[in-house]
């Protein structure tokens, strides 16, 4: 088979952590009598860390470094505390990593959430097969920096072009692009399939078992 690897996104691909994400900075903005935000709007403020998150969510469009970094510690805090309550497997998903895992394909997650959260959620919902699990740890590192996608490669010992990125975001589509790896897109996470297709998407999967033909081909 051409491709050996695949490198998930986590948050919208693999999981729907939406509801988790929006109950937890609802939290930190109740507390300080900011605005808050229903789901549909928290998928677009997800995609590129929680710092991120943080910004798009108060109410100044330029807020102080003072305050992003105050409610960045209570987000984490906070999120830290339920970040598995709601969240779960998007239906085929343990099916798609099990049937990868049966093929023998190297398969790894890349996620833009905090590394100890990546590692958290993984573990609780996903199966133990999955290595590399990499979160962010550095911000400067963050998708698209094809950076951390390049090192996952040499863990599992394959080459870029070898290997698969599956994510539900431009920003997945970029760093695949940016890791000359192979881009496919998810059409059940937080961007819709006009956006992925746009941001240069190989394939869209309409449901996880698709991958495979991929794979196989």
């Amino acid at each position: 088979m051409k491709y050996k690897a695949v490198i998930f996104d986590l948050d919208g691909t693999l999981v729907n952590s939406i509801k988790d994400i929006a109950d937890a900075m609802n939290v930190v903005l109740e507390k300080r009598q900011y605005p808050t935000y229903n789901y549909e709007t928290y998928k677009t403020f997800v995609g590129s860390g929680v710092r991120s998150l943080v910004v798009k969510a108060l109410p100044d469009a330029n807020p102080k470094d003072k305050e992003v970094e105050a409610c960045l510690n209570d987000m984490m805090q906070v999120y830290s505390e339920v970040c598995t309550a709601k969240t779960k497997p998007y239906e085929g998903i343990l099916e798609l990593l099990e049937e990868l895992n049966a093929k023998n394909i190297k398969v790894s997650v890349l996620s833009n959430k905090e590394d100890t959260l990546t590692k958290k959620i993984a573990a609780f919902l996903l199966p133990e097969f999955l290595s590399p699990v990499l979160g962010l740890k550095v911000e400067v590192d963050k998708k698209p920096n094809p950076k951390v996608a390049l090192e996952t490669c040499d863990a599992m010992q394959v080459k870029p072009e070898e290997t698969i990125f599956v994510g539900d975001t431009d920003v997945d589509i970029l760093v695949a692009k940016n890791a000359n790896m192979l881009p496919v897109g998810v059409s059940w996470g937080f961007r819709d399939k006009e956006s992925l297709i746009n941001a240069g998407s190989k394939h869209v999967l309409e449901h996880p078992s698709d991958l495979i033909k991929i794979v196989t081909s």
